[in-house]
């Protein structure tokens, strides 16, 4: 193992203290574990546990199997771990194709205001990094996920969140890159100017395209490019390797000034609160295995069938009234045959299963369940429609109206202003139900029992090693083509 790709020269401040990227930049070097509330290093182990059970899932999807022997075929092997599959691969590499497996199934977790999945950024670069060094220890590996939970959103907001949805940007993947950055700097000991320069050049690799959606296995893989391109932004400037200085603030070609371009960034975003407001306790975690904007219309019509059950025969039609950037993400009148990344994505296909299933999660988007003739009998009675009350500012921008019309000339009706999933976050007791839920089956119980040990214990651990180890064999598969 490594050990020299710690930064281990005399911190330096970075070019401009007082702006917006110089205050991040010093705030992340000076960043330590005991000034992060017990409620915030709580939080950020049990994300971390959730990330690690979409991963276990999604590693042996049938797309995470192409991408897995596509790219080591190409790449060859290394000694850095590949979840859940018993082999290993170069840093980048298995950086990469961990950040495709947490975010392989729509299962992770999402920041409602700078909207990215943040455990499939902030985890594998952590895993690889510390991997790359070797003895790191759990309590440095916990203060990096904290580092890389705030960072990410924070950038994500300054672009006005959504709104980079309803532009076509894949917003995670292109906040993502600093998110993994700040968690790598933290292991690799980075100081101001350091991390300025891995701010630098995580900003110059950030991108995405929302169209993934549709039909491409892209969009599993755009926060692994994220996860690996903010990786190596943090080795890179650890070995002096410098970035774009003040990035976040530059007018010309910064960050913000071309990914905000016409639409007014608001820079002080990324440092408002710093230390005080914790972006880690408004990750929200999914109870449903589909995007974010659909957990409104799921509510919806599990409250509506929990009052007044429905069956398929009675419907005469559905509509589905939506923000604008909850619309354009999340409706397109669907054709057959079906991807599961665009069942996951869109509001028919998500509110048809949940009817006839009265469940949304992994087997509702398996192919199988997918390409059944009964739901695409109900899909063409759904219809969802924007509706500009829903753009104000407020809660507004999340809000949904479902409107169920039967056949006997009954309406039900169900107004959700914020989905549960943000309103009513999932406890930690329940995120390792989940955790629970989503891995038996695939992982052998004693296995299952001692991950959750080990990263809800995480800030005692002597060497993270072990937990790689924990993760490297094996797993079952989620279901088959």
């Amino acid at each position: 193992m490594a050990t020299d790709a710690r930064f281990t020269g005399t911190p330096q401040a970075p070019t401009d203290p007082q702006g917006p990227t110089g205050r991040l930049t010093e705030w992340l070097q000076h960043l330590r574990l005991d000034s992060v509330p017990d409620e915030v290093k709580a939080r950020a182990k049990h994300l971390m546990l959730d990330g690690i059970a979409c991963a276990l899932v999604g590693a042996r999807l049938p797309w995470s199997n192409t991408a897995v022997e596509t790219i080591t075929r190409f790449e060859g092997t290394g000694d850095k771990t590949i979840i859940g599959w018993g082999r290993s691969a170069s840093g980048p590499v298995a950086c990469l194709l961990n950040g495709t497996f947490i975010q392989g199934f729509e299962l992770d977790d999402f920041h409602p205001l700078g909207p990215l999945h943040s455990a499939s950024v902030v985890i594998p670069s952590l895993l690889a990094c510390a991997e790359e060094l070797g003895h790191v220890k759990g309590d440095k590996f916990l203060l990096g996920a904290v580092a890389g939970f705030e960072v990410g959103p924070r950038v994500g907001m300054a672009l006005h969140g959504a709104q980079m949805l309803s532009r076509g940007w894949h917003s995670g993947s292109v906040f993502g890159t600093h998110a993994s950055a700040a968690a790598a700097g933290i292991l690799l000991d980075l100081d101001a100017a350091r991390f300025e320069d891995a701010l630098g050049l995580a900003a110059t690799q950030s991108a995405g395209l929302m169209a993934a959606q549709f039909e491409a296995m892209c969009k599993r893989m755009h926060h692994g490019f994220a996860a690996r391109n903010g990786l190596y932004s943090a080795l890179l400037a650890a070995g002096g390797y410098t970035g774009i200085k003040r990035v976040f603030e530059r007018e010309y070609g910064g960050f913000l000034s071309v990914f905000g371009e016409g639409h007014s960034p608001d820079v002080g975003k990324i440092t408002d609160r710093l230390g005080e407001r914790w972006e880690t306790l408004r990750i929200a975690i999914k109870p449903y295995a589909a995007m974010g904007a659909l957990h409104a219309p799921l509510d919806a019509i599990f409250d509506i069938m929990a009052k007044r059950p429905v069956k398929s025969h009675e419907i005469d039609r559905i509509d589905i009234d939506m923000s604008h950037a909850a619309y354009h993400h999340g409706w397109w009148p669907l054709e057959r045959p079906l991807t599961p990344i665009a069942a996951q994505m869109n509001v028919a296909y998500a509110v048809a299963a949940a009817i006839l299933d009265g469940a949304a999660m992994v087997q509702q988007f398996a192919p199988q369940r997918i390409n059944r003739d009964d739901v695409w009998e109900l899909i063409p009675k759904i219809t969802a429609h924007h509706d500009p009350e829903f753009d104000k500012a407020g809660s507004g921008t999340r809000s949904t109206r479902v409107t169920v019309h039967l056949k006997d000339g009954t309406r039900l009706q169900h107004f959700v202003e914020i989905a549960r999933t943000i309103a009513a976050p999932l406890t930690n007791d329940q995120i390792v139900a989940k955790y629970r839920t989503l891995t038996d089956g695939i992982v052998a119980s004693r296995r299952q029992a001692d991950i959750v040990d080990f990263v809800l214990n995480l800030e005692t651990a002597r060497d993270t090693s072990e937990l790689a180890r924990l993760l490297a064999p094996s797993v079952g598969a989620a279901f088959s083509e």
